[in-house]
């Protein structure tokens, strides 16, 4: 009979193991995309069987479902967390955006936006996690809609655009060029996208 430390060691190893296969998956597909990706290479770059591979992930679409399900997890615990009342919500959103930029090599970014725009996992994707990904969207909502009633954003644009505009402007993919350029750091180029954003959507001066 397994003592319960036993199973504690077999359990920690098997996560730990799970841990590294999901980091290799991850390089995979930021080298190959998600399409050309394979459990075989995968398997071989970790260094065990694909048999021992299968014992943690059914199939491919399992393997790539967990990593994103994982980091959408982390995003919404962070974003659910609560926030003084006094903040305006232009810095309720800013703290959203920090938290999507917390990862500075844009590995992160970069994966979850292949996983996210490929076709062959989209749907699935979109299925499975639909709760989170509903969740983390209906948050920023409240915050836009809190900033158009509090007179910060302007009420004259739909909400359903300025939301939609916050994940594609302010998404690390979408300026994954000026990154690489290294002519302007991490910082400096989310400083003046958020700054374009939220001189966009601000409620007009009214002029006298």
């Amino acid at each position: 009979m397994k003592t319960p430390e036993h199973r504690s060691l077999k359990e920690k190893q098997r996560q730990e193991r799970e841990d590294l296969i999901l980091q290799v998956a991850q390089d995979v597909v930021l080298e190959k995309g998600y399409r050309d990706t394979s459990m075989d290479e995968i398997a071989a770059r970790v260094g065990i069987a694909k048999g021992t591979l299968y014992l943690h992930f059914a199939k491919k679409e399992d393997l790539m479902f967990a990593f994103f399900e994982r980091e959408m997890q982390k995003f919404l615990q962070a974003v659910e967390q609560p926030v003084s009342t006094e903040l305006s919500a232009q810095a309720k959103l800013e703290s959203i955006v920090s938290i999507m930029h917390k990862d500075h090599t844009g590995k992160r970014g970069n994966l979850l936006y292949i996983l996210f725009n490929s076709e062959d996992f989209k749907i699935t994707l979109q299925q499975k996690s639909l709760d989170t990904l509903q969740r983390i969207s209906a948050k920023v909502r409240s915050y836009l809609e809190e900033g158009k009633a509090r007179g910060e954003f302007d009420p004259a644009i739909p909400t359903s655009i300025m939301l939609s505009s916050f994940f594609s402007v302010l998404s690390p993919r979408a300026h994954r060029q000026l990154f690489q350029l290294e002519e302007f750091s991490h910082d400096e180029v989310m400083f003046f996208v958020q700054k374009i954003y939220f001189r966009g959507i601000a409620k007009p001066a009214i002029v006298s």
